[in-house]
């Protein structure tokens, strides 16, 4: 008798776990797909959209390195050697990649709408929200299907500009208005995204020859980043806020002249000399930053998606470095131009290859 009552439990406990094996498979595997799901939305912020801007960028930094010019320099031929497929390939990557980010950023609003507002209540995260507007301003611009005269130009760039103008009204106003809010205690590096905002939209806004909404925002721009520049090189205690993994951050000060450069550019009709003092103060701060490696030594110890804060502020320099080679028609502008474009193509297929390899979703 004592030998037959282990038998029997043994059994009933093989029948009930094959039981088990069978029946939660089914459900497992939904309630996986909902943590998943829950997990990208929880994780996704803001800052992913750096991607999406350094894409954007990039595809309009290509589509103007092969746009034909009279009297090109030697330099500029080797470009024109390069398969069209490359560049569409480019454009479609940055596309998909926006479109998804935007879709999920969406979904986050809708589930998860206390974390929105937390970023937004956030002195470094708020400035992310600027981030998909002017993604979708640059690949508007990179856009070789619309042009800058149709009325699908038109609305695309109402519908992206309408939010960076709502963001500057609140975030600006608060500046000036509320104490918790001072500039001085806000600032930091990625403050300079609205002032980006402001002159990619008044760059594209010019290109369709609306030139009073381009003044409009350029000034706007201008005014703030005079008074943000500042604010900034005093470094003052908001500047100390800035946590030592979004170092890279610091890369927007190229970013932010060098785009001035592009803007007014676009407004004069040529790139004149308040274009290249932007193009050579960027230029300064480029070099700055990159005599100062141990500045982001400790940023780099391990990947995460503030590095793809390098890319965009690379390739808006190198953008500006393209519209001053066109102008002074020199060697030495076309060698720089093509130094800053390959720096940038290796630093972005790093970046693409290291993302791929540490993605947990």
């Amino acid at each position: 008798m004592d030998d037959q009552k282990p038998s029997q439990p043994q059994i009933e406990i093989t029948i009930d776990a094959h039981n088990d094996t069978e029946q939660p498979h089914r459900e497992p595997l939904i309630i996986i797909i909902r943590r998943s799901s829950s997990l990208i939305l929880t994780k996704f912020h803001g800052g992913h959209f750096r991607i999406s801007l350094s894409l954007c960028s990039q595809a309009l930094l290509w589509k103007t390195l092969r746009d034909p010019i009279d009297d090109a320099h030697a330099f500029r031929h080797v470009l024109s050697m390069l398969p069209s497929n490359a560049f569409l390939f480019l454009w479609a990557l940055a596309f998909f990649t926006l479109v998804s980010q935007s879709l999920v950023y969406i979904l986050r609003c809708f589930f998860h709408f206390e974390m929105v507002k937390n970023e937004f209540f956030h002195h470094v995260g708020v400035n992310y929200l600027f981030a998909p507007w002017i993604s979708w301003l640059l690949l508007l611009q990179s856009s070789r299907l619309i042009v800058p005269t149709s009325i699908y130009y038109q609305v695309f760039w109402c519908a992206s500009v309408v939010p960076i103008v709502v963001l500057d009204v609140k975030i600006y106003g608060k500046w000036f208005t509320k104490g918790p809010w001072l500039l001085s205690t806000m600032a930091n590096p990625a403050s300079q995204l609205s002032v980006i905002g402001n002159f990619v939209g008044a760059r594209a806004a010019a290109q369709m020859g609306w030139r009073e909404c381009a003044l409009c925002l350029f000034s706007l721009g201008m005014t703030h980043y005079l008074v943000l520049f500042v604010t900034l090189y005093q470094r003052l205690s908001g500047s100390s806020t800035l946590p030592v993994i979004l170092r890279p951050v610091f890369f927007l000060f190229i970013a932010t002249p060098s785009i001035a450069s592009l803007a007014w550019e676009s407004i004069a009709g040529n790139f004149d000399v308040s274009s290249k003092m932007l193009f050579f103060l960027s230029l300064f701060l480029f070099m700055s930053l990159v005599c100062r490696p141990a500045l982001f030594k400790r940023s780099m110890r391990k990947f995460n998606v503030a590095w793809w804060a390098y890319p965009f502020p690379l390739t808006i320099l190198a953008l500006a470095a393209t519209k001053y080679a066109q102008e002074v028609r020199g060697a030495r502008a076309h060698a720089l131009m093509l130094l800053l474009s390959a720096v940038l193509v290796l630093a972005s297929l790093a970046l693409i290859i290291i993302t791929v390899l540490t993605s947990k979703f």
